[in-house]
């Protein structure tokens, strides 16, 4: 590993095969914490090249414990996180409506790390029970639309980094890895990146898959959708700007995002939008994102018709019954 700080201190860069094996070493502990922590940290002040990431991403797919659901037509709906802005559950909450909508979701989450709650603390909080059995999922799937995939459960080799993101409690470069790296490597991904930067070099990685997929960055920090401003979504046929008033919607104020201090009060938000009584400004925010999740399995659908499927399913209660029977279930 020293010689691995070196390198980096020197501003070098690694290539894809040297990246997938430091992160290889690191996940099966062939580093000590302190090690780890100072890599870690050095790539929270110099950007990721692309090899790297794809090295890291390949090195994390590879040690994950993988779902097959056959038959099934997947998205997954994840930001990075890491963008410090505190806004309630707006993706998790986005991929029920979406489900609800009938398109099957495979929603890969974790706790909070940079964050103070991740979708699996609300998940957690609100009764649901992580598993990483394939029958139980695949039957979530099947009744809920929808299934819940707890990275812990899926990524062990992760335990030894755990740990150390906790404490340092900053993004890092996992929190990039994290919307790469889910086990049923769903066909179509709507993903939220926390800067500009980051959206390209998803871009230029997912350009050389067989994905579906929209990156969202909004150019106000935001790693998804928030309606505070502008956004850019690069998906397969190139990059586009939007202004929030061209969708006809009311550009939003940062307080109108706001996800509470604690998980409890962070639960209770999610709680209250799920079951239809949110604001209009929580609403549209969550219909946004889920409209275009939506326009990613069609992108001929226009984003107008996509917002009809999503306010349906969020105001007709059907975003609420996947979500009770997902619970339940």
């Amino acid at each position: 590993m020293k010689k691995i700080l070196a390198h980096l201190f020197e501003y070098k860069s690694f290539s894809r095969k040297e990246a997938y094996d430091i992160l290889t070493n690191i996940a099966t502990g062939k580093y000590d914490s302190h090690q780890i922590a100072a890599f870690m940290t050095t790539y929270g002040m110099r950007s990721i090249r692309v090899e790297e990431l794809g090295g890291f991403r390949d090195a994390m797919y590879d040690l994950c414990l993988k779902v097959n659901f056959a038959g099934y037509d997947l998205i997954d709906m994840c930001g990075t996180g890491g963008d410090g802005k505190n806004t309630f559950n707006i993706s998790t909450l986005a991929s029920f409506v979406v489900a609800g909508a009938g398109y099957h979701v495979a929603k890969h989450g974790n706790v909070g790390v940079s964050s103070g709650c991740g979708s699996s603390n609300v998940m957690e909080y609100l009764g649901y029970t992580f598993t990483n059995d394939s029958d139980k999922l695949n039957k979530q799937l099947d009744e809920a639309n929808i299934c819940f995939l707890h990275a812990p459960l899926f990524h062990p080799a992760m335990k030894t980094v755990a740990p150390i993101r906790r404490a340092l409690g900053v993004k890092t470069f996992f929190n990039m890895l994290g919307p790469l790296t889910n086990p049923a490597n769903p066909k179509f991904q709507s993903v939220g990146v926390f800067s500009l930067e980051l959206a390209r070099l998803y871009g230029y990685l997912y350009q050389n898959s067989e994905k579906q997929y929209s990156i969202i960055h909004a150019l106000d920090g935001y790693d998804e959708i928030s309606l505070t401003g502008d956004f850019k979504i690069i998906s397969n046929t190139g990059e586009n700007y939007y202004e929030v008033s061209e969708l006809g919607l009311e550009t939003l104020k940062a307080e109108d995002l706001t996800g509470g201090d604690t998980i409890e009060e962070a639960a209770a938000i999610f709680h209250k939008i799920i079951t239809g009584d949110g604001t209009h400004q929580q609403n549209n925010v969550v219909l946004t994102n889920a409209a275009f999740a939506i326009k990613t399995f069609d992108p001929k659908k226009s984003f107008g018709d996509c917002y009809y499927e999503a306010e349906a399913s969020l105001l007709g209660k059907q975003a609420l019954h996947s979500f009770k029977t997902l619970i339940n279930g």
